[in-house]
């Protein structure tokens, strides 16, 4: 068994304070840009306009996991304090909310540029999960997302939180939903699949919604909303329909390339 005593500040200079979650948002977008740059994108178009396209998803990643967190974790709140939703220093960001951010803003983008959207969209599925896994370590350190108690050899106490010792349910998001995602989908893409566009997204919707899903169970929902319908979280809610969006996703595309 672990003791979490980690500090959520990495650095601190002075008056000013540079968290672990602010550095994983940064250490998954360079190591996407780079993985994506140097190895998957094969066509020259696309990488010579990618460098562009990152201020968009950045944007799209940051507005979309805000206000995602907004509207499906916390909107009683933010409605009566709307001056609040501002305050991005004090936390509150949706993987969902920013994974919607992330396809509006790469669909915009690509019809201002001519070009298909589902070729920045397979991109960024395949090195989404780098940024995941990253996310999920801060989120450990800064012992958030925690799971239910529990007695497995592995169990974690969060001091910062209480004294039971619980699911580490951060590190099993970033081993599923981080490295064992990315493995699937680079295998797909090694196979040719990436050939088929929209393949490779809807293969990240499905897994990813698996996952996520399954390790619900082991965390703790947050409070200000708790279980919903069929006692489920609405993490596993909001799975649920990308699931089925990616299912639909991989049906069609694969249609089409048969059609076709």
């Amino acid at each position: 068994m672990f003791i979490n005593n980690f500090d959520p500040v990495a650095i601190q200079l002075f008056a000013l304070e540079i968290k672990w979650y602010s550095l994983s948002y940064i250490l998954g977008i360079l190591a996407g840009w780079y993985l994506a740059k140097n190895i998957f994108i094969n066509d020259d178009k696309l990488n010579e306009k990618f460098n562009d396209f990152i201020t968009y998803l950045i944007i799209g990643i940051i507005l979309g996991g805000r206000l995602g967190y907004v509207i499906f974790y916390n909107f009683n709140y933010y409605s009566n304090n709307i001056i609040d939703i501002f305050k991005f220093w004090q936390g509150g960001m949706s993987f969902h909310g920013g994974l919607i951010g992330v396809i509006i803003s790469s669909i915009w983008y690509s019809k201002k540029n001519n070009q298909n959207s589902f070729s920045y969209l397979d991109i960024i599925s395949l090195v989404a999960p780098i940024g995941i896994f990253f996310g999920r370590i801060a989120n450990f350190i800064n012992s958030e997302l925690y799971g239910h108690e529990t007695t497995v050899p592995w169990a974690v106490q969060f001091i910062q939180i209480d004294n039971l010792y619980r699911h580490p349910s951060q590190l099993y998001e970033a081993f599923f939903e981080g490295l064992i995602l990315f493995l699937i989908l680079v295998y797909f893409r090694n196979k040719g699949f990436i050939k088929i566009p929209g393949f490779i997204s809807g293969l990240f919707l499905i897994f990813y919604s698996i996952f996520r899903f399954a390790i619900e169970f082991f965390r703790v929902p947050d409070e200000q909303i708790g279980y919903l319908f069929f006692n489920l979280t609405m993490g596993q809610l909001i799975s649920f329909i990308f699931f089925m969006i990616g299912f639909y996703l991989i049906f069609k595309r694969y249609e089409f390339k048969k059609e076709s």
